[in-house]
């Protein structure tokens, strides 16, 4: 039986201790993201003195204790595919993954854990170190490493000078926050970030809203831990992280940013996509009972929902009936599969394909293939595989991965 191979379209690298020391001038060393190990064994990020990150809660996969109560303690323990670029892509090898659109973890999903320095010449070569160690990493094998650029988003021309940069680099994407106007910033549809977009669109490169870009100080509030315990905390913010990037979405559809960049695609990533239509629905009814199109030309014949399915992507993981039973309403050209490995809510070994048969048993080899390769392959623009490439995927993967026809 052929291969299915899919493309994997939201993964996070765990930053090995080096990976801002090792890049930025000798001034700024002692000023950077760098690494501690407690009295009690566990690794975490500091900066500016303060714990900013515990490495081995975003690198559980295939961690047997999970994320709650217990988690890697640090380096030692977490999986070598989530730090190492050559087992990467061993791992996906052995699960039947082509390629994988890469993001962060320490810095924040927007790069907002930077603006705690309140120094732009600090901030900015925090977030160029970040992007050269992105390069240096996918170099393994470009073709199936797949960086996103992350940006400078506090300074508008700095982040459309790093978004070329990094396009010459061969990045793939550029990571936004979905809601700038928390950080005291004008809210998407300003004009102050029309060079964003334009840069964006002028590279080619879709622009990622990642669950958690903007303010994440209330997601593990401690009274909420006290009241409800950590495991129950934990469930809660998948929840809300997810529905925040759906109101991130609508206020998108709404923003008058799409109109304005017509060949400009977005990416609502690790957010799921069961909300969709009732985003959809309800955007398109407030805007005709809100007499939108009349007060904004700009919009000309299109409703919300056209935009989006236009311009915006939205990503799926685990969910099992969104799959089967709602991707006619969204549109199958509008939709991509992740796994967010190494992350807590990740899809891991033998699970992954479990969850994408369990969701897309019954959709038709058109729609599957739309979903699991042609989207993500003409959205990033990737290389397909060689027949050495297939002979050696064919002969790491498991039998029950060979489900199609990739070949």
């Amino acid at each position: 039986m052929a291969l299915e191979l899919f493309i994997d379209v939201d993964t996070h690298i765990t930053e090995p201790p080096d990976t801002w020391s090792a890049r930025v001038p000798a001034k700024y060393r002692d000023l950077v993201p760098y690494t501690e190990r407690n009295a009690h064994g566990l690794d975490h990020w500091y900066l500016n003195g303060k714990r900013i990150a515990k490495v081995g809660l975003s690198a559980v996969a295939g961690f047997d204790g999970g994320p709650f109560p217990d988690s890697p303690k640090g380096f030692d323990d977490i999986h070598p595919a989530s730090i190492d670029a050559n087992e990467r892509l061993a791992y996906m090898d052995s699960v039947g993954i082509w390629a994988q659109v890469l993001y962060p973890n320490v810095a924040g999903f927007g790069s907002q854990v930077f603006l705690q320095l309140d120094d732009p010449g600090l901030m900015l070569t925090c977030v160029e170190a970040y992007n050269d160690f992105q390069t240096d990493w996918a170099s393994a094998d470009p073709r199936r490493l797949l960086p996103v650029t992350a940006t400078p988003f506090w300074d508008v021309e700095a982040a459309a000078a790093e978004i070329r940069r990094c396009a010459d680099k061969g990045h793939k994407g550029v990571l936004f926050t979905g809601e700038p106007q928390v950080f005291g910033l004008p809210y998407l549809g300003d004009r102050h970030w029309d060079p964003i977009w334009a840069t964006a669109q002028e590279c080619g490169m879709p622009v990622s809203f990642h669950i958690g870009s903007g303010d994440m100080s209330t997601i593990f509030d401690k009274k909420r831990v006290e009241a409800h315990g950590s495991g129950a905390t934990y469930a809660n913010s998948t929840v809300t992280l997810t529905l925040g990037n759906g109101m991130q979405v609508g206020d998108l559809l709404l923003s008058g940013v799409l109109p304005r960049f017509p060949d400009l695609q977005f990416v609502s990533v690790e957010s799921g996509i069961g909300w969709v239509p009732f985003v959809l629905e309800t955007c398109d009814y407030a805007f005709i009972d809100g007499q939108v199109p009349s007060q904004r030309p700009e919009f000309g014949d299109l409703l919300p929902s056209d935009l989006f399915r236009r311009q915006v992507f939205v990503c799926y993981w685990f969910e099992q009936i969104a799959p089967r039973e709602l991707i006619e309403t969204i549109g199958a050209d509008r939709v991509l599969f992740e796994t967010d490995f190494p992350h807590p809510t990740c899809l891991y070994g033998d699970e992954v394909r479990q969850r994408l048969e369990g969701g897309l048993g019954n959709q038709d080899t058109g729609v599957r293939r739309k979903i699991l390769w042609d989207n993500a392959q003409a959205l990033y623009q990737i290389d397909e595989p060689t027949a050495d490439d297939l002979d050696r995927i064919g002969a790491a993967i498991p039998a029950a991965a060979a489900l199609g026809d990739r070949s």
